[in-house]
């Protein structure tokens, strides 16, 4: 007998039994913020585990540059606002720690255990209120469990899928169900739904009235995002058809006049506590960010501009911006770096080496120089040494691609085929269709007897690229290996 859809009775009910199964074993948990039982199939504990995980990865793969801008006394004064906000938040008992990060996109993003602005996004705001406001807003997603709740949903439809694959099996259906892909750390920082950002609105609002900062600077913080988005747009020569890819990003923080009205709303129903001074805190504020100011117009008018150059291999043009940045300012370890990335496209690995260790000297942590300082050996067939600075960036950002792919290489270039195959994959994932690297992982895995996985890469490589040496080479170890595993 077969359901409406087609598959047999039997297996509708294996699948049916699947789920109840998993809702049985899923835990409903009270949010804090709304009081009422929700799904959720995460932790906190595990909550603040898998932003441990993600933050490295977040912090480091930032559009338009990354880590960590690092002035000590400022971002101990937006710490300490961080900390107030969280003290009057709905989960204090949360670990929490706050920082700067060096791109000129203007954002903010929050995940268990972290709250972060861009560099971009703080010189564009007027106050403390706004800040209070931005960062509230983030926390209030943390305090409501956005991110949780997103991930138990994905992890039960996931759960579903895999429940449903065993009842599918050999049917038509099986590939599909397998198809999805797994849980990630990114889930963490998914977009939003609506009713979700304005639930942040409201506990931002309510968290910066709570401290003595005036509620009507929430408006003023939005107004703020959008005119700073427009002139991170003009400052990258993004034209209005080439910018989906920053207004997806910043669709989470919508700038209409509806979101206004909505905050102006909320304002108006949200208890206040007695406002301290002008409610804007705006004198302090202002001084505390005057410098970042300065280093940020160093970024926008020449560092943020050849970055652009170089990612269109205009490297004439990048070298010229990067040494007038330089010329402004000798204290940022990225116009370093920068600089010996365009070195190392040059061919130039004594003056790339110079640039990412001066970058090193700056910030002993500065990610980007380890990985390049990795490639600079790897091109001059310095394995081994390659390797070591490698490590060390993984360890620093641990899904950084091209560090993956670099690493991979020196494995497999010093024979050491089973280190290879980790971080090459890695490389694969991203890029399925490089011309090289499934021959690359064809001869790894062939070479720790691993024929069927070999047998698979090979067959890839043919059909990517047979023409070229290792093209060639991956036709006749097909023939080979289907001979030896018959």
């Amino acid at each position: 007998m077969n359901s409406r859809w087609g598959l047999p009775l039997y297996r509708c009910l294996y699948v049916l039994w699947i789920v109840l199964s998993l809702l049985n074993l899923s835990g409903c948990a009270v949010n804090p913020v709304t009081g009422q039982s929700e799904l959720m199939l995460i932790s906190e504990q595990q909550e603040i585990e898998m932003g441990r995980e993600f933050y490295p990865n977040a912090m480091w793969s930032a559009e338009g540059g990354g880590g960590e801008y690092k002035e000590a006394a400022l971002k101990s004064y937006l710490k300490g606002i961080v900390l107030n906000i969280h003290r009057v938040s709905h989960r204090p008992q949360l670990p929490v720690d706050f920082a700067i990060q060096n791109s000129s996109l203007p954002n903010a993003w929050a995940i268990p255990g972290y709250v972060v602005i861009t560099r971009g996004l703080l010189v564009g705001l007027d106050n403390e209120a706004e800040f209070a406001f931005v960062m509230g807003h983030e926390m209030g997603h943390v305090s409501a469990r956005h991110s949780a709740s997103q991930m138990s949903h994905a992890m039960l439809h996931q759960l579903f899928l895999a429940g449903a694959s065993v009842a599918l099996s050999g049917s038509q259906y099986s590939d599909l169900a397998l198809a999805a892909g797994g849980i990630g750390s990114n889930l963490l920082l998914l977009k939003y739904s609506r009713n979700d950002e304005l639930q942040a609105d409201r506990l931002g609002v309510q968290y910066m009235s709570k401290l003595g900062y005036n509620p009507n600077y929430a408006i003023s913080a939005h107004r703020n995002l959008e005119k700073i988005s427009q002139e991170y747009l003009k400052s990258v020569g993004k034209e209005p058809q080439e910018r989906s890819f920053f207004e997806d990003l910043l669709s989470t923080h919508p700038r209409t006049s509806v979101r206004i009205e909505e905050i102006q709303a909320i304002i108006s129903s949200t208890p206040r506590s007695p406002i301290k001074g002008d409610g804007s805190m705006r004198s302090t504020f202002q001084n505390m960010t005057q410098n970042v100011k300065t280093v940020h117009k160093t970024y926008t008018d020449y560092y943020d501009k050849a970055l652009v150059s170089y990612k269109k291999n205009n490297l004439s043009q990048a070298s010229s911006l990067i040494a007038q940045a330089l010329s402004k300012d000798k204290s940022q370890p990225p116009f370093y770096a920068l600089n010996g990335f365009i070195m190392l496209k040059n061919k130039n690995y004594s003056v790339a080496e110079r640039d990412f260790n001066q970058a090193l000297r700056l910030d002993s942590n500065y990610q980007p120089a380890y990985r390049g300082l990795g490639a600079s050996q790897y091109l001059q067939g310095k394995y081994n040494e390659s390797i070591q600075y490698l490590k060390k960036s993984l360890t620093l950002f641990p899904q950084d691609v091209a560090s993956h792919y670099f690493l991979g290489m020196g494995y497999f270039q010093t024979k050491a085929y089973r280190n290879a195959i980790n971080p090459l994959k890695v490389f694969e994932s991203v890029q399925p269709k490089h011309p090289r690297i499934h021959g690359i992982l064809g001869i790894c895995y062939e070479n720790i007897n691993d024929l069927q996985s070999a047998y698979n890469q090979y067959l890839l490589q043919v059909k990517i690229d047979a023409q070229s040496d290792i093209g060639k080479y991956a036709s006749s170890r097909v023939e080979v290996l289907r001979t030896r595993m018959k």
